[in-house]
């Protein structure tokens, strides 16, 4: 116990004997300490005379300091923020989840954004236009115009009764009924009890009606009774004479989709789902789930140019710089989000949910979650490695070109790494000289207890690649280090920098975890260190986009600091991902609703 203590403290003594050499280092010449003071000031100085305040009437009107019309400015973005926000990722969740109450929150987001689309149209008309054909406007539009299709689609599907969760599989039965092959002698016996319903209606008055008759059932042994679409003659002539009688023999043929429904087809929306058919329902729910997909990032891309539009934002030239920075940053931003989604337990059943993959119907290749992050990594390298000299097109490669072209050879090269390590077939030719040694002897030269060293190790068992999180940690500590301008843009590349740089860490954490105790249940493991790189990857795809020229300009114009902006965004992190946890709740909510079991037999437990 004594050898203990003393060996801690003579720790902590090295320790603050190595924390205090600098210090002791740095007084030990006084001139050094007056050259390093001049220098810091000096730095001080350049650093101050970087920043200078630009001429207020240089600075381009915008919107945002427009002084008209500021309650309807503000009132559209709160709007939109409500139904782009809240609104659309609900609905878009509850239709995954096939829920009854999808219709009335996309009803609900329609309205909204009809509200917010005319206070928009209302300012427009009523102040000058100081962004001329921007792109806000047109794609506002154009989704605004997708999302009513889609509703639209909902609508008349959910009268048809084919967008419920049972709604498809009772239209697949229908069909299934009426295409159920039957057999010749059915069909044989079937005609002979017409022919005795409509040619016999009578007896003779001889008959005793035992079977007399030549046609009878009874006369034939290996008649079917219960046949599908065969009755008894008396149920087949009330039927006839019934249809005989109805004037709308000819809707029932011609109307297949008005069987599913009891209701008459009095309502427009009902008669347009009765002409439509099996085949173009088909056609209609691939749109439909397509754009369920894809719409909030179409969404989150509309919201990003109305903030551009409204601070005038990468006009002219700077477009190529805005472009970098914004794209970049939104990738960052929906990779932290897929990160939270994946510790909530979104894509469980695909094993990326730090899970075992459960067994399914069908147990088909599926890709890993870093095999799917190496082949963004690597698709984005190749296609962006010719990009970086847009801004300079017909000039000559300067450093920052070939900066930015090395960091997507990194993106290049780290992707295609990260997909070789994800692939069993290359870590099985990689185990090619263990299998030949081990193969070599016999199988009765090993003990019981040297065969428990040829099983596989359990962590095959799980996917641990680290190479994903090392490029972003490259580039973190790249762009926290990264030659600016101005010392406010200095400071923000070194805030998402650090963010980007937190979250690998984070990472690696996660994969230590991992490796000292793998998944062993298809619950979602949550290792609480994924929620620490969601964090990062989702602040600092945010201030990504805050550290573009434009952007940074104006909060040098306005006089807004770099951690001003930083404070603001770590508080709007923590609300986005709060929301994101209740709407991933909500979904499986909406999924038990829906399914009809008992709240209590949702737990494996029987089962385990």
């Amino acid at each position: 116990m004594r050898s203990a203590t003393r060996s801690a403290l003579q720790l902590l003594a090295l320790v603050a004997v190595a924390g205090a050499l600098p210090a002791v280092l740095a007084h030990g010449d006084e001139g050094a300490t007056d050259m390093d003071k001049d220098m810091n000031m000096n730095m001080n100085m350049n650093m101050t005379k970087a920043d200078p305040k630009p001429d207020p009437d240089s600075y381009p009107p915008n919107y945002f300091a427009h002084p008209e019309h500021v309650v309807e400015i503000y009132a559209h973005i709160v709007l939109m923020a409500i139904g782009w926000v809240f609104m659309l990722p609900l609905a878009v969740l509850f239709s995954i989840a096939q829920s009854r109450y999808t219709l009335a929150i996309q009803f609900v987001f329609l309205f909204t954004n009809a509200v917010g689309v005319l206070l928009g149209i209302s300012y427009n008309a009523n102040t000058p236009d100081l962004y001329p054909n921007n792109a806000h406007h047109k794609l506002g539009w154009i989704v605004t115009w997708i999302v009513c299709a889609q509703v639209m689609i909902g609508l008349v599907g959910r009268v048809a009764g084919m967008m419920g969760r049972k709604g498809a599989q009772e239209h697949g039965n229908e069909e299934e009924q009426a295409f159920i092959p039957v057999s010749t002698q059915a069909m044989a016996e079937h005609q002979r009890a017409n022919d005795a319903v409509y040619t016999h209606p009578y007896r003779h008055s001889s008959d005793s009606g035992q079977g007399t008759e030549p046609n009878t059932e009874s006369l034939h042994s290996n008649s079917v009774s219960t046949a599908v679409g065969q009755e008894s003659p008396i149920e087949l002539s009330d039927r006839r004479a019934h249809y005989e009688d109805d004037d709308d023999l000819e809707d029932l043929h011609f109307k297949p989709a008005e069987l599913l429904s009891s209701k008459p087809a009095s309502s427009f929306i009902t008669k347009i789902a009765g002409m439509i058919s099996t085949r173009a329902w088909k056609v209609l729910l691939f749109p439909y789930k397509l754009i369920d997909r894809t719409i909030l990032l179409v969404g989150f891309a509309t919201f990003c140019t109305g903030i551009v539009t409204f601070g005038r934002f990468f006009e002219g030239h700077e477009i190529f710089n805005g472009l970098a920075h914004w794209i970049k940053g939104g990738i960052f931003f929906w990779y932290g989000i897929m990160t939270l989604g994946r510790w909530s337990g979104s894509f469980g059943e695909l094993g990326w949910a730090w899970n075992v993959r459960p067994k399914q119907s069908s147990q088909r290749w599926r890709p890993t979650a870093e095999f799917v992050e190496g082949a963004l990594i690597f698709t984005y390298g190749s296609t962006n490695i010719f990009l970086e000299h847009l801004a300079n097109a017909g000039k000559a490669f300067s450093s920052t070109d070939l900066e930015h072209i090395s960091i997507t050879v990194l993106f290049i090269g780290g992707g295609l790494l990260a997909m070789l390590v994800e692939s069993t077939r290359i870590r099985e030719l990689l185990n090619t000289t263990v299998y030949d040694a081990a193969l070599s002897h016999p199988s009765r030269a090993y003990s019981d207890e040297e065969r428990a060293s040829l099983r596989e190790p359990r962590q095959y068992e799980f996917s641990i690649n680290p190479i994903p999180g090392l490029v972003i940690l490259l580039l973190g500590i790249m762009m926290s280090s990264h030659t600016q301008q101005t010392m406010i843009s200095s400071m923000v590349h070194k805030q998402w920098g650090n963010l980007l740089t937190a979250a690998s860490f984070a990472r690696g954490f996660t994969y230590v975890l991992l490796y000292l105790k793998p998944p062993q249940s298809v619950l979602p493991s949550r290792p609480p260190t994924e929620l620490m790189t969601a964090f990062g990857l989702i602040a600092g795809g945010i201030i990504f986009m805050a550290s573009a020229r434009d952007a940074i300009n104006g909060m040098i114009n306005y006089d807004l600091n770099a951690m001003f902006f930083y404070t603001v965004t770590m508080g709007l992190v923590g609300l986005v991902m709060a929301w994101v946890v209740i709407a991933l709740a909500l979904k499986g909510w909406a999924v038990r609703k829906e399914s009809g079991r008992a709240a209590s037999s949702w737990t494996l437990t029987s089962r385990a």
